[in-house]
């Protein structure tokens, strides 16, 4: 028999953090990992455009797993942070680090805009899109947690913004070509 989906414990706007304690379901630390819950819904719906085995698609599910291990630290309360592991539940330095050549990459494979684009020029670019949005949220409401004393000593604020670039990055390749916001050129 499975087990039920709900608990009732929640029912009091409280919610469980990994390795024990409960806070409100509004707190910094499950706000910013709802974001990174988000974050890791919408790289689904980008990847559910891609081609499956694609290059694209191997790295979303890379991303999204990687995305896990943020949300895995957020979700710690700052007294059980002895217990995370690096790279499982805690973001490693190695971990931002290794997203810099991904995004050279890709970088010098498109022209890249020399101002702001608008998103849509395909369904897989305006997805990748919505996912930077929310991975810039999730950074966002990060720095709120940051700031409350949720994430002391923590990779998670450089991991996010990183992340939000390759994202941004991810889009502009899959496009190849962008249209800007200006119907003129002049400044």
């Amino acid at each position: 028999m499975a087990p039920k989906i709900y608990t009732r414990k929640g029912d009091d706007g409280s919610t469980g953090l990994l390795y024990g304690g409960r806070v409100g379901k509004d707190s910094a630390g499950p706000d910013a990992y709802g974001a990174v819950d988000e974050a890791v819904s919408v790289l689904g719906q980008a990847r559910a455009e891609a081609e499956r085995g694609s290059e694209l698609d191997e790295l979303i599910v890379r991303l999204q797993r990687e995305l896990f291990v943020v949300g895995a630290e957020l979700a710690t309360a700052p007294g059980n942070r002895a217990k995370l592991e690096p790279g499982v539940s805690r973001v490693t330095e190695e971990m931002v680090s290794a997203l810099e050549p991904v995004i050279d990459d890709l970088t010098a494979r498109y022209e890249a805009p020399t101002e702001f684009v608008l998103p849509g020029e395909n369904r897989v670019a305006a997805a990748l899109d919505v996912a930077r949005a929310v991975v810039r949220r999730a950074e966002r409401n990060a720095v709120a947690a940051a700031r409350d004393g949720w994430l002391p000593d923590s990779q998670v604020l450089p991991y996010l913004n990183r992340l939000a670039d390759l994202v941004y990055t991810l889009a502009r390749w899959q496009e190849g070509t962008f249209r800007p916001v200006r119907t003129d050129h002049r400044t």
